[in-house]
């Protein structure tokens, strides 16, 4: 057994994962993580989703140990540098120019939170307007703005404060899945009587990542961006999550043909798990005075050298995304299998971001406890921890996901059967 005296002697209560995963990790490579005792896991969480590529992908990790040894800018806050300059060439040669989206590249503190943050902010300059929408379920950062659009009850009461400036809509499917979900929204907005200001955003995830894996049909989001843009509001997607390829092409709203006005992108941004965050802006939006919203961490040049990297090496061309597409469909296949299996279970989630919901939330915890024993790293996700989430990294080969799936089968058979 290891030593794990000094976490519990030092380290502050707030930890989580460990407490599920209670083993001392060193070394990992790909879909799997080894522990110092040489146990080896499968690895299906993929660092909340900011270990797109896997752990220590070669060809990133070659990238940012040639950018060290050679003595290269390692911070500079917003200075200009050669690893800065590439990386913004990349990304509008790669992502940008290819789908014809002009944003303006902000480069805020180094995570997900600071990118919503940012956003937020310059949502309420450009329009003047304090006031912002979210959604049931949503999560879009632990600080308090984030967290004032954030949903989880648990995690606002940790706030300590009131949140402020933001109201609540319901997400796709939220009531009885017949229910026009806008008509409210609507309705208010076009009533000068109604008591309430026209917002000054909307901030919606096209999946919920940490929501339940609740996913936004097409026509919603669709449907959500034109009253948007009817009534001047501005429509924030937070793609930290489900972005950089996690549902089968880069951004995660492409497949609704929409164009959001401000995008938050974080987590695998960087492409080996370095911070990494960023908030694109449609240019007329760019609004702010020099130093206005700012950063000591907001030019990490390791990490633009590893985003460089990951850009070229999955997304130049459609191959690395028609990959993708075609583990996410193995997996969802796998993951109806599982469900169809026990009452009152389903698929949830959208592309390599997706699980089972349980009638029953105690259960999900348990087939991921069940999933651990059996050497398979998988969280929960929902507001009673109700989805089972999987998240392989999306270089993962056919065989290493059947191999996952097949744990997780075996996780949820044993764990239905044990509760018979």
């Amino acid at each position: 057994m290891t030593d794990q005296t000094i976490f519990e002697r030092r380290e502050s209560t707030v930890r989580s994962y460990c407490r599920n995963w209670p083993v001392v990790f060193e070394k990992a490579t790909g879909a799997e993580q080894i522990t110092e005792d040489g146990e080896r896991y499968l690895d299906f969480f993929s660092g909340a989703g900011a270990l797109n590529y896997g752990h220590n992908h070669p060809v990133l990790k070659k990238a940012l140990t040639d950018y060290l040894a050679d003595d290269n800018v390692i911070h500079s806050l917003d200075m200009y540098t050669v690893a800065k300059r590439e990386f913004l060439e990349t990304f509008e040669e790669t992502i940008l120019e290819p789908r014809g989206l002009d944003y303006r590249v902000q480069l805020p503190g180094p995570t997900g939170t600071n990118a919503v943050e940012t956003a937020l902010k310059i949502a309420r300059k450009a329009t003047g307007r304090t006031d912002v929408v979210s959604f049931t379920n949503a999560f879009h950062g632990m600080t308090l703005g984030s967290l004032a659009v954030t949903g989880n009850s648990m995690k606002r009461a940790g706030a300590g404060t009131p949140l402020y400036h933001s109201s609540t809509a319901p997400y796709d499917d939220y009531l009885d899945g017949s229910t026009p979900d806008f008509g409210w929204l609507e309705r208010v907005w076009a009533d000068s009587g109604s008591g309430l200001s026209l917002p000054a955003a909307v901030i919606v995830e096209t999946v919920q990542g940490e929501g339940g894996l609740n996913a936004a049909r097409t026509e919603w989001l669709q449907t959500l961006a034109e009253l948007c843009e009817r009534f001047g509001v501005l429509l924030i997607v937070d793609d930290v999550q489900a972005g950089c390829g996690r549902t089968g092409r880069f951004f995660s709203f492409e497949e609704a043909g929409i164009v959001p006005d401000i995008v938050c992108l974080s987590k695998s941004l960087s492409g080996l798990g370095l911070p990494f965050s960023a908030t694109l802006l449609r240019p007329n939006l760019d609004l702010w005075e020099p130093g206005e919203h700012n950063g000591t961490f907001r030019g990490f040049n390791p990490a633009f050298v590893t985003a460089t990297a990951a850009l070229r090496e999955f997304w130049a061309d459609d191959t690395f995304a028609a990959q993708v597409q075609e583990r996410s469909a193995e997996l969802r296949t796998g993951l109806e299998e599982i469900a169809a299996q026990i009452p009152g279970a389903d698929y949830r989630g959208r592309g390599l971001l997706a699980g089972i919901r349980f009638e029953d939330p105690d259960m999900a915890e348990q087939v991921a406890a069940e999933a651990f024993r059996r050497h398979l790293l998988v969280e929960t996700s929902g507001a009673d921890s109700e989805v089972v989430k999987v998240m392989p990294p999306l270089t993962i080969s056919a065989a290493e996901l059947q191999q996952g799936l097949d744990i997780l089968r075996e996780a949820t058979t044993s764990t239905a059967a044990a509760a018979a």
